[in-house]
């Protein structure tokens, strides 16, 4: 029995068949089927969640990540700096223990860097999509010279070495806003950030919506409505964008771990956010400093790092099943 025979057979209230759901209604069906991508999407919004309690989770524990514990209390720190308790110092009061050197809680450390990373992953990743979207909408569907202007652009930043590129001008940006002897404030760092990674991150989006756009500019549904004399904008918001909502929510959920990867890969370097701001790769980084004396504090960011853009990326393709089943793995 085919999905299509399944879903029709299934009703909401035993006398209604799936003719009269709307594609959505189908695909959220489908969605809904998907253990994996259920288990998936709770545990995504519970990162969420997280992230966006980190402030009031932090002050019901009776710690922050800035506070250097381990100095300003004798005995949590051995002579070597390191924590003078087992796994990392971890007990009741320290749920996972303190870093190395400062002593800082990791607990509140990792729940503002999970905070941090996320919001500004999805910050790139909204911007990304946005600009992405509108460029490639407008080289497809306008076609002629200003097709072949954006796409000789988006091969040109398809070319560059993107992490390459990154590592090496981010300092470069950064000395624009900022003397070299002078601290660069975090607000610079996030604006650059956001900057490099929209800017060389939108090709590979306006390219695949380019070419959906040349298919459909050229259907019935478009042709009618420049006979009826509707403006391109109503053409482009009301007859092509509908039809595309599928290939930009993919993209968008396949994006955005990626981005949080991006983002802490460049903070591990030396290129992103730095130490006191608690961020995902920057705990990685200082944690990889003292992993073969103190492996627990680099275990809690490794870990949940890992679950979190596991969980994205099966949500994305969960997502991807749900909305066009003829690709269903």
């Amino acid at each position: 029995m085919t999905d299509e025979t399944v879903e029709k057979s299934i009703t909401s209230d035993g006398s209604k068949g799936s003719e009269s759901r709307s594609p959505g209604q189908l695909a959220w069906r489908r969605f809904k089927r998907d253990r994996v991508g259920v288990a998936s999407a709770i545990i995504v919004i519970l990162f969420f969640v997280i992230g966006l309690a980190a402030p009031l989770i932090a002050k019901l524990y009776g710690k922050d990540p800035y506070t250097t514990y381990g100095i300003n209390t004798p005995g949590l720190l051995g002579d070597n700096g390191l924590p003078a308790k087992p796994n990392g110092g971890i007990d009741s009061e320290f749920w996972f223990g303190i870093d190395p050197q400062l002593g800082r809680d990791v607990f509140t450390f990792l729940l503002y860097a999970v905070r941090n990373s996320l919001l500004l992953a999805t910050a790139i990743t909204v911007l990304i999509m946005i600009v992405g979207v509108v460029i490639g909408i407008t080289a497809g569907y306008i076609g002629g010279k200003t097709d072949w202007i954006l796409g000789r652009v988006i091969d040109i930043l398809l070319a560059f070495p993107q992490q390459l590129f990154f590592v090496a001008f981010t300092p470069v940006v950064l000395s624009l806003f900022v003397a070299s002897n002078e601290d660069t404030p975090t607000s610079i760092v996030v604006i650059s950030l956001i900057t490099l990674l929209v800017v060389f991150g939108w090709a590979s989006i306006a390219r695949l919506l380019r070419g959906q756009v040349l298919a459909l500019r050229e259907r019935e549904f478009v042709e009618a409505a420049k006979v009826t004399g509707a403006s391109p904008a109503r053409i482009i918001f009301k007859e092509l964008l509908p039809n595309l909502w599928t290939p930009i929510l993919i993209q968008g959920t396949l994006l955005l771990p990626a981005m949080v990867t991006t983002e802490a890969g460049l903070a591990y370097l030396g290129v992103g956010m730095q130490d006191p701001t608690p961020d995902w790769g920057v705990m990685i980084g200082y944690a990889a400093g003292f992993y073969q004396d103190d492996f627990t504090f680099l275990l809690f960011p490794g870990i949940s790092m890992v679950i979190f853009v596991l969980a994205f990326n099966l949500l994305g393709d969960s997502v991807r099943d749900a909305l066009d089943p003829k690709t269903k793995r």
